[in-house]
């Protein structure tokens, strides 16, 4: 059965960022955010705009991609804490964000859309350093996904 795609929909007119993985129901990109290296998005193929939407059974499928994201970030790229959200204010087409948080990254405590705060030398430093740590290990996670994804 075709999907329905929207033409003025970005996440029905593009991949949304690093395809990781494809299915019929739904992908899984990398967002390529060079702020929060790791972020990563699961992505409904078929334009909908809400998880009500979707049968209760795809309600499952969605989340059990979005736990199984979280679970393979939490093995491999060991954040303090892992950020959930299925906002679609600014692009109304159902996707969640699994966003790994650090307790030191550019805005914890506050959102990752929250305003940057300023960051002196010494922890700008300490952040880079964080990401570069995050960069290296995001081969052992895109292919630890692919492969709990199957």
């Amino acid at each position: 059965m075709a999907k329905a795609k929207i033409s003025d929909c970005p996440l029905c007119q593009t991949v949304g960022g690093v395809l990781l993985w494809q299915g019929p129901q739904f992908r899984v990109i990398d967002a390529a955010d060079d702020a929060y290296p790791g972020f990563t998005r699961v992505i409904w193929t078929e334009h909908v705009v809400e998880m009500t939407d979707l049968s209760a059974q795809d309600q499952h499928a969605l989340m059990q991609a979005v736990l199984l994201v979280e679970s393979v970030q939490r093995k491999i790229l060991q954040p303090h804490k892992i950020n959930l959200a299925a906002f679609g204010n600014v692009v109304p087409h159902l996707h969640w964000h699994i966003i790994p948080r650090w307790n030191d990254d550019l805005h914890f405590p506050a959102p990752v859309w929250a305003a940057t705060p300023q960051h002196d030398a010494r922890a700008q430093a300490a952040l880079e350093a964080r990401q570069a740590d995050i960069v290296a290990r995001l081969p052992d996670y895109h292919f630890a996904l692919q492969q709990a994804l199957g």
